[in-house]
C-alpha cells in the first residue's frame, strides 16, 4: 500500500511538472527504481506511464496543432516514431548493469539541459544558419534520445524547434506534446514486446499523471516560475547525486 501511494504521488507530481515546465521524469523514474523495478524496466515504464499525460496535453493544444501544415505534421510524426523506435530498441539491448552506469550521467545531462532551456532556445533561434528546418538530420537524433531516455526531452524538442526558426511558443508546446505522445506510443509497443514494462506500477504512475495533469497544473501555475524551476533543479540534482551514490556503493 505504501508503494502504491508513493507511485501515485510520484505520478501526480510528475504529471503536474510535465504540464507546466517539464521534468516529470526526475520524479517518476527514481520512484519506480525505489519500489524495486530494475533500472531498464523503470526507464521503459516511466516513458509508458507518461503517455496519458502527453495525450491529454496534446488534446489541450489541439487548436495550435491543427494550425500546422498537414504534410509537415505527418512528416515530423513519422520521423519521431522512426527515431524513437531506434532509441527504444537500443534500450532493450542494454543490460541493467550498463544502463545503471549511464543513469546518473543521463540525469545530470537532462537536469543541465532543463536549467539551460531558455538560454538554449535563445541560442538556437539566433544561430540557426545552415540547419535544415524540419529535417531528418536533426529530428531523428533527438527522437533516438527520447526513445532511449525520456528525461529532458521536452526542453530538447523546444530548443530544436527554435533552431528550425519557430517562434510561437504555444504552437511549439503543442507540437512538443504531440511528438512526445507519438514517441511514447511507439516506445510502448517496443517495450511491451520486449517485456520491459512493469504494468502494475505503470498503471499507478499513469493514474497519478492524469490527476496531476488536470488538477495539479493550476496549483503549479500559482508558483512563480523561478521558484518552480529551482525546485525542479533541486530534485534533478538530488536524484543525480543519489544515483551516483548508488553507482559508487554498488547498491
Amino acid at each position: 500500500m505504501t508503494e502504491i501511494l508513493l507511485l501515485l504521488i510520484a505520478g501526480f507530481v510528475g504529471g503536474m511538472l510535465n504540464a507546466v515546465a517539464g521534468g516529470g521524469t526526475f520524479i517518476t523514474f527514481p520512484a519506480l527504481v525505489f519500489v524495486g523495478v530494475p533500472v531498464v524496466s523503470a526507464n521503459a515504464t516511466s516513458t509508458v506511464a507518461a503517455l496519458p499525460g502527453y495525450l491529454s496535453a496534446a488534446i489541450g493544444f489541439r487548436r495550435e496543432i491543427a494550425r500546422l501544415p498537414r504534410r509537415l505534421f505527418l512528416r515530423l510524426t513519422v520521423l519521431t516514431m522512426a527515431g524513437g523506435s531506434a532509441g527504444s530498441a537500443l534500450l532493450l539491448v542494454s543490460s541493467n548493469e550498463a544502463f545503471a552506469v549511464l543513469v546518473p550521467f543521463l540525469l545530470l545531462a537532462a537536469t543541465l539541459v532543463f536549467m539551460a532551456g531558455g538560454r538554449l532556445r535563445d541560442f538556437a533561434s539566433r544561430y540557426r544558419g545552415g540547419v535544415a528546418a524540419f529535417g531528418a538530420g536533426t529530428m531523428i537524433p533527438v527522437a533516438v534520445y527520447g526513445g532511449y531516455f525520456n528525461g529532458g526531452l521536452g526542453i530538447v524538442l523546444l530548443a530544436l524547434f527554435a533552431l528550425w526558426g519557430m517562434t510561437d511558443l504555444v504552437e511549439m508546446n503543442g507540437l512538443k506534446t504531440w511528438l512526445s505522445f507519438a514517441l511514447s506510443m511507439i516506445s510502448l509497443g517496443i517495450f511491451a514486446a520486449g517485456g520491459q514494462v512493469a504494468w502494475w506500477p505503470a498503471l499507478w504512475v499513469a493514474g497519478g499523471t492524469i490527476i496531476g495533469g488536470y488538477m495539479g497544473a493550476p496549483v503549479a501555475r500559482s508558483i512563480p516560475a523561478p521558484v518552480l524551476r529551482g525546485l525542479i533543479a533541486v530534485v534533478g540534482f538530488g536524484m543525480t547525486a543519489l544515483f551516483f551514490w548508488r553507482l559508487a556503493s554498488g547498491a
